[in-house]
């Protein structure tokens, strides 16, 4: 559904065009009516009617336009949130204190989708996996296999980052991938890994790390749960499949 967004432009005129820069044309908060400003829109029509533009308006105290054009300098909020702290704060009219608070909100963001209340976060399906951890690992530029450490309610104790980079059967040592599950007596695990092509289809090389590790896990008397595949916006369960869980 379209976010509801509202931007007033302002007129220039030639002369004045050509003598000034793009920052002496951001129409300030503070310069907008009362109704327009984004907080007051907020409260009145909850934080999911605001634009991504405006979110990062808010965030940063700043202009009008500037949220649309560090979104655009990045290629949308998906940029942004690879982007570093340095390359933010290079952006005219946001310098490190705005950069900062663009990284802590990204940050607070990420954090939540983690998150492991008292009341820990059940796993009852792969679904209930993928949407804990796809918003992150979905737009990794690095491949990366992550360990879900579960609980005998089936309740995630930890995740734990295993590898960097390639995850093939030659690299994955089940020795490395088990050790944390081990260390803590975790009845079962779920294997996780993205693909940042952004295609989730599992390889040959994805089946044959799954049959290894499955093997392995019967052999520590670890289950493992699933395999899942993060692509972007979208996720492949190997056991759903029926894929190196035969």
């Amino acid at each position: 559904m379209q976010q509801l967004s509202f931007f007033t432009t302002t007129t220039t005129s030639p002369s004045s065009s050509s003598s000034s820069s793009p920052a002496q044309h951001r129409l300030l908060l503070r310069e907008l009516p009362e109704s327009e400003h984004p907080h007051r829109r907020l409260q009145r029509y909850g934080a999911a009617a605001l634009s991504n533009a405006e979110l990062v308006e808010l965030v940063t105290g700043s202009g009008e336009t500037l949220g649309r054009e560090v979104l655009t300098h990045f290629g949308g909020l998906t940029g942004l949130a690879r982007a570093s702290l340095a390359e933010i704060q290079d952006i005219e009219g946001l310098g490190p204190a705005r950069a900062a608070r663009i990284k802590a909100a990204l940050e607070l963001g990420r954090r939540l989708t983690t998150a492991t209340p008292d009341d820990r976060y059940q796993v009852r399906s792969p679904a209930d996996v993928a949407k804990l951890l796809m918003p992150e690992m979905g737009i990794l530029e690095q491949e990366q296999l992550r360990v879900v450490l579960l609980n005998t309610k089936m309740q995630i104790m930890d995740v734990v980052t295993v590898y960097v980079g390639n995850v093939n059967s030659t690299i994955v040592r089940p020795a490395e991938l088990f050790r944390e599950a081990v260390r803590v007596n975790t009845p079962a695990i779920v294997m996780v890994h993205n693909h940042p092509s952004g295609d989730p289809t599992p390889s040959l090389q994805d089946i044959e790390v799954t049959r290894k590790v499955v093997q392995a896990g019967r052999a520590l008397g670890i289950e493992v749960f699933d395999h899942l595949i993060i692509g972007t916006g979208r996720y492949v369960s190997l056991k759903e499949r029926g894929l190196g869980f035969e």
